[in-house]
């Protein structure tokens, strides 16, 4: 009798292993970190890069408006410095402890939250080297897409023709 119990367990051991066993060794795709929109990320130390995207007007403009969101993981400011394309100038963002920042969702207006990459000649579809770094951290080069304000959720980013600091 014993050995029937025994050998019922084993049995059922078997069976729950044996059903359960491919989730114990396959990759799971909820653990996957992956881009949900257009955009791309990365990281820098403690500074999340999120869904970083360019949007131009779509006929080789002159300006180009980076929509991207840092998200400060540490208990202390940061000031990021971005850099793009080949020039050499930099923007600063300051992204205050446990902060998440939009910058560039209000292209319209003449706010510290825009990034406007001048003279900016790709046109859509194409990727553009942005630069992210701060401190002493070593930097993070991003490939970022390169779109127009064809889709209905961008025809609000696109860039003003004439930058405020231009009239």
């Amino acid at each position: 009798m014993k050995a029937r119990a025994a050998a019922s367990v084993v049995l059922a051991l078997a069976v729950a292993f044996g059903t359960a066993g491919c989730g114990l060794v396959a990759p799971q795709a909820t653990t996957k970190h992956y881009d949900a929109s257009d955009g791309v990320s990365g990281s820098v130390g403690q500074i999340d890069v999120r869904n970083a995207m360019i949007i131009t007007d779509g006929v080789g403009g002159k300006v180009g408006n980076l929509v991207v969101t840092l998200v400060n993981n540490d208990a202390k400011s940061h000031r990021v410095a971005v850099t793009s394309g080949e020039s050499s100038a930099k923007a600063f963002v300051t992204v205050q402890p446990g902060q998440v920042k939009q910058v560039g969702t209000t292209p319209d207006e003449a706010s510290a939250s825009n990034i406007f990459l001048t003279p900016f000649t790709a046109l859509p579809g194409a990727l553009y080297p942005v630069y992210f770094q701060y401190a002493d951290e070593t930097g993070a080069k991003l490939d970022v897409p390169v779109l127009d304000g064809g889709l209905e959720e961008y025809k609000d980013l696109v860039p003003p023709t004439i930058l405020p600091a231009q009239q």
